[in-house]
């Protein structure tokens, strides 16, 4: 991935930040992008303690206007070249359907499906001029089976599934390819509330573990990479089996 360009949103921590890891290893400039700093630039300096070529970018996203402004700044600091997206910025509240705060519906859908939206309008088109480019997205098992107490996460995730099948279809035969990884249990400071509730969730899935995010890196990494150069449309499940049931 030398000499590509990799903006990973929400890369401070978690998934995020070992797929940036990942990627830097692998060559890539990494735009690093989070909403704390301190935590950002922890990033940034593993990634240049290690060799590696990496910017940390703060970003808020939470609304249209910080998408578009992110997604200037990535093209300010590149000079004018992304050629990787990955979409992985997200939010989750557990809760019924019956009485779930609006003002958080709203933030989980803004978040979730209309950041990822504008990063790859502002994004996708440079990258289908100069014919290449690969964007992935982050959905979540959430959005392809019914877990209790996640039907606004759930219905998020799957609207950025179905996202990622029309942006390939719109973007693939400028040479852009749009996929996405959908995890299952992972250990992250993300999923940290559910305590418990992890392991009996991760015990479902035929392999019985919650997997490392290095895991689900590495199934990033491989979609954004030359390896993948004919597999466009795909959300590509690294669930431990879980959707194989």
């Amino acid at each position: 991935m030398t000499g590509r360009n990799a903006l990973v949103t929400g890369s401070t921590s978690g998934i995020g930040r070992a797929t940036a890891l990942l990627l830097a290893g692998r060559g890539a400039h990494v735009l690093v992008t989070g909403r704390d700093r301190q935590r950002g630039e922890e990033v940034t300096d593993t990634i240049r303690a290690a060799g590696g070529k990496a910017d940390f970018l703060l970003a808020d996203l939470s609304d249209a206007r910080s998408a578009d402004d992110l997604a200037e700044l990535a093209l300010a600091t590149t000079g004018g070249r992304v050629d990787i997206l990955v979409n992985n910025a997200a939010i989750g509240a557990l809760g019924a359907t019956a009485g779930f705060d609006e003002a958080l519906y709203d933030s989980h859908f803004t978040l979730n499906v209309k950041v990822p939206f504008r990063l790859v309008g502002a994004l996708a088109p440079a990258m289908a001029e100069h014919g290449s480019g690969a964007i992935v997205n982050i959905t979540s098992m959430a959005g392809q089976f019914a877990i209790p107490g996640m039907a606004v996460y759930g219905a998020c995730k799957a609207a950025l599934g179905m996202l990622t099948k029309h942006w390939a279809a719109e973007y693939g035969s400028s040479g852009v390819r749009v996929n996405a990884v959908s995890p299952g249990p992972t250990r992250t400071p993300f999923v940290a509330p559910l305590g418990d509730a992890l392991e009996e969730l991760a015990a479902q899935a035929p392999l019985g573990y919650i997997a490392d995010p290095a895991e689900i890196a590495a199934a990033i990494a491989y979609l954004a990479g030359d390896e993948a150069s004919f597999v466009s449309g795909v959300v590509l499940n690294v669930d431990g089996g879980r959707t194989a049931l």
